[in-house]
């Protein structure tokens, strides 16, 4: 399986949000961005995660780090975890699947002896340039956004 890596100029997209709005990553060139790729919308891992971010976000805000949680669930799903967590961030959805394949992060999944195709929870910090800097594999949702920070402020150096 081709995966990317650092170094590399982090994949186009064009994303409706949580409210329908397009986010085109090029047009964020010239800020820290953190990508994290969740599975489903309002699953336990992917709730964690989502909150986490959320309670971190005056931290990573005064990092300057815009933060995109891309899944394949709908728009409309987006706006029901964002209203029901209070997710003040943005979250992007592929229902096409064309970014999570961009990225490499739909694969093969096992649960419960079932093989399945689904996302891998997988995150990418890209540079103001617009480089991938660092790409986090198998995320802990609990401790994603604390690994995230202490990363930035080190790449900052």
């Amino acid at each position: 399986m081709p995966k990317l890596k650092i170094g590399a100029k982090a994949p186009q997209f064009n994303l409706p949000d949580q409210d329908g709005q397009m986010h085109d990553l090029k047009k964020y060139l010239g800020e820290w961005i953190l990508i994290y790729f969740y599975p489903k919308d309002d699953t336990p891992g992917c709730t964690t995660e989502a909150c986490s971010v959320r309670d971190n976000l005056p931290k990573l805000d005064k990092l300057k780090l815009r933060v995109f949680g891309i899944s394949t669930d709908s728009v409309k799903s987006h706006r029901k975890f964002a209203d029901k967590f209070e997710l003040p961030f943005t979250l992007l959805s592929d229902e096409a699947k064309e970014v999570v394949k961009k990225y490499y992060v739909w694969q093969k999944k096992k649960f419960m002896g079932k093989e399945y195709m689904g996302t891998m929870r997988t995150s990418f910090l890209i540079d103001p340039k617009g480089t991938i800097v660092k790409i986090y594999e198998n995320v802990k949702p609990d401790k994603h956004v604390q690994e995230v920070m202490t990363d930035l402020k080190n790449l900052e150096k």
